[in-house]
């Protein structure tokens, strides 16, 4: 039967900067498909995470909220059984909802000085079914990279059965895609949520595991500004990683062809993008968890009803408005909760009042909060506290401060620069007005010492 409502799939990626897609600069032939997608959508060129860890990304996704509001301020914490999520606003309006690939959001474990619930482990077992977030149709793992390396692994279906794939991951799980669009009686519109794993690296290989020949197809690379000179694992890394990039775009070509072949691509929003970026171990002693834009900034491409035209919007967004734009294609308001907006209103200049920053909650490296504007990066951090154990402080310091419009791959930290004493106290207070939209206490925010230990 044929339905007016769009149907809606929305592709995730894990780990991937902003600059490996051509139509955000990349040089090497990486991403011809999305980059095609981009010319007949709608790009947005400054798009942030709204936390970069991939729990916590993947709970604001769900739910609308920011990561403390729901609970999941970190890995390993179960998404509460109370939440109502995207799934459930769809499936109450008439929508067929599925989920495919890596859910990170069904386990709990570690130690935390807040409660957070029972502690469970599905990381390599079945996720439950009220677990599942409210999705009707289902072929996930909970921690897809303990079920998988970059070729050969497994999900679990439906009814918890262990289903075995072999071949490189992204094509499999992109398999398993087109055999369920294929398959489903499509008696009602459809939403999708496909949750790839690349580009980030495989966690007990401690490397990128790109489709065999990475190295050498892509090792002809421009190295990005933010890497250039540093140390970090970028070298030996690089290359593998565009390689899973090319991969997911072969991969999001294929799920083109295919809603073509079923006559749904005129009626289909795609929407593409990632839970954060990647800074290979220039910022901290892993590859995100930190305010610097390699970290934060990710492709955000859409295309379909109400994203046509080769737009590419400037304004800056946030993953925190990916809700309320995925409800907006169906044409459900947004709930009140949700603290992000829709998309639509900038597409179609209806937008008054966009924020002009985006609001960042940073955990477990560190108990950390930031903005970033047009011009400028402004962090701080509580050195008091744990981020594995602590969501959250009433006191934070000064970290970071960077000139963007100077200093685009942030090399010289002005935190320290009594010069910049006015913008630190201004940014502070949208910071704390930020915080406090997020249902957070409004700390005391001390300055960083006079030293620059941080530079």
């Amino acid at each position: 039967m044929s339905n007016q409502k769009p149907n809606i799939i929305f592709i995730f990626s894990d780990q991937q900067r902003w600059d490996t897609l051509g139509c955000y600069g990349q040089k090497l032939d990486i991403t011809p498909n999305l980059d095609r997608l981009a010319q007949k959508g709608v790009r947005f060129e400054y798009a942030f995470t709204c936390q970069p860890v991939c729990g916590p990304a993947r709970a604001c996704l769900q739910t609308g909220k920011y990561a403390t509001e729901v609970g999941c301020y970190r890995n390993n914490i179960a998404l509460p059984l109370s939440e109502k999520t995207i799934a459930h606003w769809f499936n109450e309006n008439g929508y067929e909802t599925a989920y495919i690939g890596k859910w990170h959001l069904a386990s709990t474990g570690g130690d935390s000085n807040e409660y957070i619930g029972e502690h469970c482990n599905y990381r390599t077992l079945p996720v439950p079914p009220e677990r599942r977030g409210g999705y009707s149709y289902w072929l996930a793992s909970d921690v897809l990279e303990f079920t998988s390396h970059g070729y050969d692994g497994y999900l679990f279906d439906g009814n918890m059965n262990k289903v075995e794939f072999k071949g490189y991951r992204v094509d499999c799980i992109t398999d398993f895609v087109l055999e369920y669009l294929e398959t489903r009686k499509r008696e009602k519109p459809l939403f999708l949520f496909l949750s790839f794993i690349e580009p980030h690296h495989q966690n007990d290989r401690n490397r990128y595991e790109g489709p065999t020949g990475s190295r050498e197809r892509f090792s002809n690379y421009e190295v990005p500004g933010d890497l250039e000179g540093t140390e970090g694992d970028w070298r030996e890394n690089y290359p593998d990683y565009l390689g899973c990039c090319a991969s997911l775009d072969h991969n999001v070509g294929r799920i083109m062809k295919k809603l073509e072949e079923l006559n749904m691509a005129d009626n289909t929003v795609v929407i593409y993008t990632s839970d954060h970026g990647c800074h290979f171990r220039t910022r901290n002693s892993e590859y995100k968890r930190s305010c610097h834009d390699a970290c934060i900034r990710i492709p955000m491409i859409a295309c379909g009803p109400g994203f046509y035209g080769g737009k590419t919007i400037t304004d800056l967004v946030s993953l925190i408005d990916i809700p309320p734009t995925l409800l907006a294609c169906a044409g459900i308001n947004k709930p009140d909760y949700m603290k992000g907006r829709p998309l639509q209103e900038l597409v179609d200049g209806t937008a008054k009042d966009w924020p002009g920053e985006v609001f960042l909650q940073i955990s477990e490296e560190q108990v950390g909060r930031a903005i970033r504007t047009k011009k400028w990066k402004y962090s701080v951090r509580a050195y008091d506290k744990d981020g594995w154990r602590d969501s959250h402080s009433d006191t934070y310091t000064e970290e970071f401060l960077y000139d963007l419009e100077k200093d685009p791959h942030e090399r010289h930290n002005l935190v320290s620069d009594p010069q910049y004493e006015d913008v630190r106290r201004k940014l502070a207070e949208i910071l704390k007005r930020r915080m406090k939209e997020a249902g957070e206490e409004v700390p005391e925010i001390l300055p960083a010492p006079a030293d620059g230990r941080f530079k």
